[in-house]
């Protein structure tokens, strides 16, 4: 997942995003509302972390910009600012939750799942009859099936889950807690050794060569990718 942090303050807007890459996000920053909304219309993220005192544009202007833009990528204020009237006007104008500094790392992670588990669609096509591409791999979520030529490949929802999600998101690492989140819910592993274990047997089924893999990568100690 790409998570824009808008900060005027260096260290922390750098100290966010070392925080968010360990844990297998990717990032883009800002310094200020102006340059926080360039960077959205250029990066496209899929959740936004918006200082409300930033100079020239504020994070409630850049707030208004980005809900112009879309309606549906999650928003969390980040605040000095500790008034009901402020959180209240922040969760007017479309953000998802709100924070106040000085806050604590492991409280952050936990409000950045909580809102994706929130506002993130299931993970499936818009239309559950809309096939997908992936490599020579066509997946038909309606059917549980993927085809390959004449060849047809039974899958099971979450098979077909953990591919959407891989095929979402191209050419970017898919961290092990994104798909405990988006494809199991609740029900994480207790270790990484059984995601991987999954993968494993997936791949076995839709790959052609799972030791040469076309369609899930391992991106040591981070997760998996789709190189298109």
């Amino acid at each position: 997942m790409l998570v824009l942090i808008a900060e005027d303050d260096a260290n922390l807007r750098q100290g966010l995003a070392e925080l968010l890459q360990l844990e297998g996000y990717a990032t883009v920053t800002a310094e200020c509302g102006a340059s926080a909304i360039a960077a959205f219309d250029k990066a496209v993220p899929d959740f936004c972390i918006l200082d409300v005192s930033m100079p020239g544009v504020d994070g409630f202007d850049a707030c208004k910009k980005i809900r112009e833009r879309s309606q549906r990528v999650p928003i969390l204020f980040l605040t000095a600012r500790n008034e009901e009237i402020d959180r209240v006007r922040g969760l007017g104008l479309g953000a998802d939750d709100y924070m106040g500094k000085p806050f604590g790392a492991s409280e952050l992670i936990a409000r950045i799942r909580a809102i994706c588990r929130r506002t993130t669609p299931s993970i499936k096509p818009r239309n559950d009859s809309e096939t997908f591409i992936m490599a020579d791999l066509k997946i038909d979520p309606r059917a549980l099936r993927a085809y390959r030529d004449k060849e047809a490949i039974s899958l099971t929802q979450r098979e077909v889950s953990v591919l959407y999600l891989l095929y979402r998101h191209p050419r970017l690492v898919v961290s092990r807690n994104h798909f405990y989140d988006e494809c199991w819910g609740q029900e994480h592993f207790s270790n990484s050794r059984a995601l991987d274990q999954f993968i494993s047997a997936l791949r076995r089924k839709v790959e052609l060569n799972p030791k040469e893999p076309r369609i899930i990568s391992t991106v040591h100690g981070t997760g998996y990718r789709f190189d298109p």
